[in-house]
């Protein structure tokens, strides 16, 4: 059977922010039809590694996207093939309606200046619905929580309707149920022949994706599957022994090492 064409690969990937190396020549293969869970302690480079991924910064090394180098993507062809949700977004569009947001997600399907098509309406009531804000869409982004305009970020990312998602911090300000359905959709991206890349601080919901990447030092440490005992065992490492990976009720849960 023949290999299924990496979402991410890169090699030699090295990122320089304010004169500091924080990616150190970092080699990766990260599989489509598959979600990769990014961990690693503070100040790792898991968010400089999803952005050098997003082509969000300016990197050395080769990055291929679905096959093809980087340089060689249009933007507007990128952005559709590509739906980014990253951290502390959407700084100074307080007076812009929720729906006014999630429907930025739709920009890359129309041309330049063009009014939104049935087919965009019809995306982002979708996207809005599935991440819950839907009751919310005629309010400004400044007077929502923390964790509604996350949905509403989120909302926007789904209403790209790309194959991959980057997503940096996808869970931050959400309570746990909707912490627990945003895994969902993640989940349901997966299952119908998507990929997804999350940077997660919660190692116990990072272990409910397929694979995990742990991070440290700029560097890959490990990449496996997280079931293995590798990958565990990986993860207790970088976290210098402090946490334990135990079974429970069918699942993986990282827990402090008493």
């Amino acid at each position: 059977m023949r290999a299924m064409t990496p979402a991410f690969s890169a090699s030699a990937l090295r990122v320089a922010l304010a004169g500091r190396e924080v990616l150190q020549g970092i080699d990766l293969s990260l599989p489509q039809g598959r979600w990769t869970a990014v961990v690693g302690p503070n100040g790792a480079g898991k968010t400089t590694l999803l952005k050098a991924l997003a082509h969000l910064l300016p990197a050395q090394g080769r990055i291929e996207l679905l096959g093809r180098p980087a340089r060689e993507w249009g933007s507007r062809e990128r952005a559709r093939a590509l739906a980014w949700l990253g951290q502390g977004q959407e700084a100074g569009a307080e007076d812009l309606r929720a729906w006014d947001v999630a429907m930025l997600g739709r920009m890359p399907h129309r041309p330049w200046l063009s009014a939104p098509t049935a087919a965009d309406h019809a995306s982002v009531e979708e996207a809005m619905r599935r991440t819950q804000c839907w009751d919310w869409r005629a309010r400004p982004l400044g007077q929502l929580s923390g964790g509604e305009r996350q949905r509403v970020l989120l909302a926007r990312a789904l209403a790209v309707g790309a194959p991959v998602l980057l997503m940096d911090e996808p869970l931050a300000n959400l309570d746990p149920p909707h912490q627990a359905d945003v895994l969902a959709l993640v989940r349901r991206h997966v299952a119908a022949g998507g990929t997804a890349i999350t940077v997660l601080h919660e190692l116990t919901l990072a272990l409910r994706a397929d694979d995990l990447l742990v991070v440290d030092g700029g560097r890959v440490l490990h990449h496996g599957a997280t079931g293995d005992a590798a990958t565990h065992e990986a993860v207790q490492r970088v976290f210098a022994g402090r946490i334990r990976v135990h079974a429970l009720d069918r699942h993986w849960v990282a827990l402090p090492d008493a």
